[in-house]
């Protein structure tokens, strides 16, 4: 089991052991992106968040969640929005207005 507060840690050391051995990017939740966007070697890596919610969304299955606004102000390039747009009425509309947020 991971201690609290260790979790942050974790994901930001093996995202620079990534980094160095050469991969372009990586996979975190978007409360980590801004922490590993401060490491030197993330420098033109990327950065994919999922578990991006719209405010008034629900959660899902998903703990570690933000915005998609504030994933981006965090440090991601790209966002994975998915039930969100896919399970709603019209997923035109709801991706349509989560790039209003942006």
């Amino acid at each position: 089991m991971i201690k609290t507060g260790a979790l942050a840690s974790l994901v930001v050391e093996r995202a620079g052991k990534a980094f160095v051995a050469g991969a372009d990017g990586v996979i975190s939740s978007p409360n980590e992106a801004a922490l590993i966007r401060t490491l030197p070697e993330a420098k033109g890596k990327l950065i994919v968040t999922p578990g991006v919610r719209p405010i008034g969304t629900e959660l899902g299955d998903q703990k570690r969640v933000t915005t998609p606004a504030m994933a981006i102000k965090n440090g991601a390039d790209h966002i994975v929005v998915g039930r969100p747009i896919w399970q709603a009425i019209s997923p035109l509309s709801a991706a349509t207005a989560i790039l209003s947020q942006l």
